[in-house]
């Protein structure tokens, strides 16, 4: 097997825009009285654009993922998404973001069926032998439904925090009219799909069964997916998390479609098929649990077979209200949040340092900072949040920085120290708290 050695990568530091130091100067005051988590947060909240971020001749953004000299569709998104509120009035966080989204078009333009790609076009691979239709520029072609919600999310974001319309040009457009397309196809993947995906010498999880086809499924109405948003691939190809993002995207871009663009007949394809995914998750994605009741699944393959789990990454079951599907007080999402929470999760684990949620990506007994995070942004309580943060606080082994996961009994084993999402995602979590006025200090 021949895999690409990764080259170590420093990208050139960007001056921090003013809104971000702005940003940091408040946190120097709210968490005076909490100096690790302020040291933290200091660390963590630019960490993207101190590490991973590079402004390009041509107008885009390339951000790697990290430790990684490629980028994510997915991953590059959420270690830029915390800056897009202060977006607003500072021309530099303008530029770098709508950059970012330009970059992203211009991807899904060369193949959107890929997860990761190079900054050029120069042929990198994660591996090098992977069968499937592979491009110089794409460094990695595992299909992941999310990949492509996460490029509308940026947009639809960027677009309502900020008034700007510079971004939708005819790539923008075209960019949809692809991400429709494909999204179309893999409803009836085994008719109508082309694409493949195999490896060679490698975890089972890396690669897909079946000659490369995946596991058999039954017409839903969802949309197929080959791989998790951890990059592994689906055990059952309907992901449930990643079709009610795509059916959130869906209607945002109905939005952009029936106001930016005014195409009335792009509009009503597009809501026909939401109504399509949305009807497939309420008749096959949800399971009656003998303990927690009626609860969304993981996967299913439409045929009664469910994976009753969550993993780690975003989009997960835990995230469903975090990318816009339903409210945190929904009664489905807090049976599921319950179940999930719980050691009937098969990577829920607890320990003597802390209890949370890991991934089939990690080791077992490994908790992602990344979940944790996205159980305190989703919490239903002020107390919640706050013991959420704690933990944070208390298992980065005294590196200041986030990371991918740690041992549930020790937090000095962790995997990836330099992880800008995971970063990022503990970045949002802490201003939330802060915004909220509940992390300051009690006289």
């Amino acid at each position: 097997m021949e895999r690409f050695k990764l080259p170590k990568v420093k990208l050139p530091q960007l001056v921090l825009p003013e809104a971000i130091t702005k940003v940091l100067e408040e946190a120097e005051v709210k968490l005076a009285h909490r100096p690790k988590l302020q040291q933290q947060f200091r660390n963590c909240f630019p960490n993207t654009l101190e590490t991973t971020t590079k402004l390009m001749d041509d107008g885009t953004t390339f951000v790697i993922t990290g430790d990684i000299p490629a980028m994510w569709l997915r991953d590059s998104v959420e270690q830029l998404i915390h800056y897009v509120p202060f977006a607003k009035e500072d021309a530099a966080l303008q530029r770098l973001i709508s950059g970012l989204i330009k970059r992203h078009m211009m991807y899904i333009a060369i193949d959107p069926y890929a997860n990761a790609f190079n900054e050029t076009a120069n042929h990198w691979h994660w591996d090098a032998n992977d069968d499937t239709e592979m491009s110089p520029w794409v460094w990695e072609r595992k299909f992941e439904l999310d990949s492509l919600c996460f490029s509308i999310r940026l947009s639809y974001i960027y677009w309502k925090e900020t008034g700007l319309t510079d971004i939708f040009d005819e790539q923008f457009k075209q960019a949809m009219r692809s991400i429709v397309n494909v999204w179309k196809t893999e409803q009836r993947h085994a008719e109508q799909s082309a694409y493949r995906f195999k490896r060679s010498n490698c975890p089972a999880i890396d690669t897909l069964r079946n000659d490369g086809r995946g596991m058999p499924v039954n017409y839903t109405g969802m949309v197929w997916s080959g791989f998790r948003p951890s990059d592994d691939a689906c055990e059952l190809h309907y992901n449930i998390p990643a079709n009610m993002f795509a059916a959130v995207s869906l209607a945002q871009m109905q939005e952009m479609a029936k106001w930016v663009f005014r195409d009335e007949a792009f509009v009503r394809e597009m809501a026909n098929l939401e109504e399509d995914i949305r009807h497939g998750i309420q008749l096959y994605g949800m399971y009656n649990h003998p303990v927690y009741g009626k609860i969304y699944a993981y996967e299913t393959d439409g045929f009664g077979n469910y994976c009753l789990l969550d993993d780690a990454g975003t989009p997960s079951l835990l995230s469903i209200p975090y990318i816009g599907y339903t409210d945190v007080h929904d009664p489905i999402y807090q049976n599921t949040r319950r179940f999930i929470l719980s050691r009937e999760n098969p990577y829920y684990y607890e320990g003597k340092a802390a209890k949370g949620i890991g991934s089939p990506h990690t080791p077992p007994g490994y908790i992602w900072p990344m979940a944790l995070s996205m159980q305190g942004l989703t919490a239903a309580s002020d107390e919640e949040m706050l013991e959420i943060i704690k933990v944070l606080e208390a298992t980065d082994a005294d590196t200041g920085f986030m990371h991918e996961g740690f041992h549930a009994d020790d937090p000095h084993q962790f995997t990836r120290p330099w992880f800008a999402w995971s970063n990022s995602l503990f970045s949002q979590l802490v201003y939330k708290a802060m915004a909220m006025g509940i992390l300051e200090q009690k006289s």
